[in-house]
């Protein structure tokens, strides 16, 4: 008698195995792993609001430059997430991923040598987009819709949080390094991060079940047979969409992830949900990584707060991210995704708008409210719109995630930018907290008219 496999699956099938189950499906290892290179893709996202202040005094560049390079590195982590799903379903994600991860490594261990503003768009911009952009919550959504059949909004939840957690576990040790010894050790730290986890990567992470003989996690035979005839009820909250049908989505083994990329972004263009989610998601970027995440440490500098204690504010965000997002994910697999989004928008833009009354030299526990409340808010708008692409555009829902993911970071690179701008001219950023509240309205807004049946009544048309 042949003995099951690591998976409990006996060799040569992919159903579900009649005899005894292994205790932990190959599914959460994966996810473990790609929370880990999640974790060490994301200390970039700590540093520029760390780092700005130093590379001001080392070389007197203005706010507006250093803007832009995080604006191009926003602009090409969002543009190259769709191509980078594409890529992991033509090549297979532990390649994609590998690559990203060396891509962060090498821009952030470069960054120590720059002397001029055009390196720093170099090595900030176009190096660490391009390889943050592969590791950008698409992956999140890709691992999520490869492995799980169900329990997605809660993967897609925990995967998420790994760049919070990325941003807990970088922002101290960046602030003390910019410090002393300077902004270089911290430079080399984001570097040594991003490397460390590419061995895990190579190692542990599958591309598929199929690698492993067995179904994704929930699945049963069944299931994987309607899939693959392209046709998948999936329940989102209250509502359950037949999101497709026999032709309407690409085939994954497209021969050039390039053209099936934007083939998907063609169709997609076509349905009224996806512009009402990549509106929304430019402004969830905008008042994110744009804003909070850029702007920050230096608008609390500028009130007179010390570096370090406004990165450790950042980093109570990032430690409440992480319970605000899986507790999203949690409540995505359990209630209609439009209405999460709207009240997530909301309760950011309420905190936006007493943000400049809140700024001082000390932290007072007004501020301390600030930071725990934006931090369950911080990325919770994730689960339910990568659920809501999933329900809508089926196999193509990952990809589809990829593009929404491009306009939040056209968002964030665009606030980023903006912010610096409106910095140097009036001396101050009250102007670019009380925008981003009224954006945030007109995100909640766009999420609230979110049709449920969009699915059903705008199908998607074949290319």
């Amino acid at each position: 008698m042949t003995a099951p496999d690591v998976t409990g699956t006996p060799p040569g099938t992919t159903g579900t195995p009649t005899g005894k189950r292994r205790r932990l499906h190959p599914a959460w290892i994966v996810a473990a792993v790609a929370f880990l290179a999640l974790v060490g893709a994301a200390g970039f996202r700590a540093a520029p609001g760390v780092l700005m202040v130093p590379l001001q005094q080392e070389f007197g560049w203005s706010t507006t430059v250093l803007s832009l390079a995080v604006s191009i590195n926003l602009v090409l982590f969002g543009l190259t997430a769709p191509f980078a799903a594409a890529l992991m379903e033509r090549f297979g994600i532990r390649k994609v991923t590998s690559l990203a991860l060396c891509l962060i490594g090498l821009g952030s261990a470069l960054t120590v040598f720059v002397n001029q503003s055009w390196q720093i768009l170099l090595t900030w911009g176009l190096l660490i987009g391009l390889g943050t952009g592969s590791m950008a919550l698409v992956f999140a959504a890709t691992i999520a819709n490869t492995w799980f059949a169900k329990s997605r909004g809660l993967v897609i939840g925990i995967l998420t949080a790994g760049s919070a957690a990325g941003q807990l576990v970088f922002l101290p040790f960046i602030a003390a390094l910019a410090q002393n010894p300077g902004w270089r050790g911290a430079s080399l730290l984001i570097a040594a991060g991003a490397l460390a986890v590419v061995p895990l990567v190579l190692r542990w992470l599958r591309n598929s079940p199929a690698d492993v003989g067995v179904l994704p996690y929930g699945a049963e035979a069944p299931q994987l047979k309607a899939a693959d005839a392209g046709t998948t009820t999936q329940p989102i909250g209250e509502t359950t969409a037949a999101v497709a049908s026999p032709g309407t989505f690409a085939p994954k083994d497209s021969a050039n992830a390039a053209i099936r990329a934007l083939q998907v972004l063609k169709r997609a263009a076509k349905v009224r949900t996806f512009w009402a989610l990549a509106a929304g998601f430019a402004i969830c970027g905008a008042t994110t990584n744009g804003l909070i995440g850029t702007h920050f440490i230096p608008s609390a500098h500028d009130h007179g707060m010390p570096e370090t204690t406004a990165a450790g504010l950042l980093a109570v965000v990032g430690i409440f991210d992480i319970v605000g997002t899986i507790a999203s994910g949690w409540l995505t697999d359990r209630f209609n995704p439009k209405i999460l989004l709207a009240v997530y928008y909301q309760f950011r833009g309420i905190g936006l708008l007493v943000l400049p009354l809140l700024l001082g030299s000390s932290v007072e526990p007004s501020m301390i409210i600030f930071v725990v409340v934006y931090g369950l808010d911080w990325v919770a708008t994730v689960p339910p719109t990568a659920a809501i692409c999933r329900s809508v555009f089926g196999a193509d829902g990952s990809v589809v995630f990829g593009w929404v993911f491009a306009a939040h970071q056209l968002g964030a690179a665009a606030a980023a930018l903006a912010a610096g701008f409106i910095r140097d001219a009036t001396g101050h950023y009250n102007y670019a907290w009380l925008g981003a509240a009224a954006m945030c309205t007109v995100a909640a807004v766009i999420s609230a008219t979110i049709r449920k049946d969009a699915a059903k009544k705008e199908p998607v048309a074949v290319a």
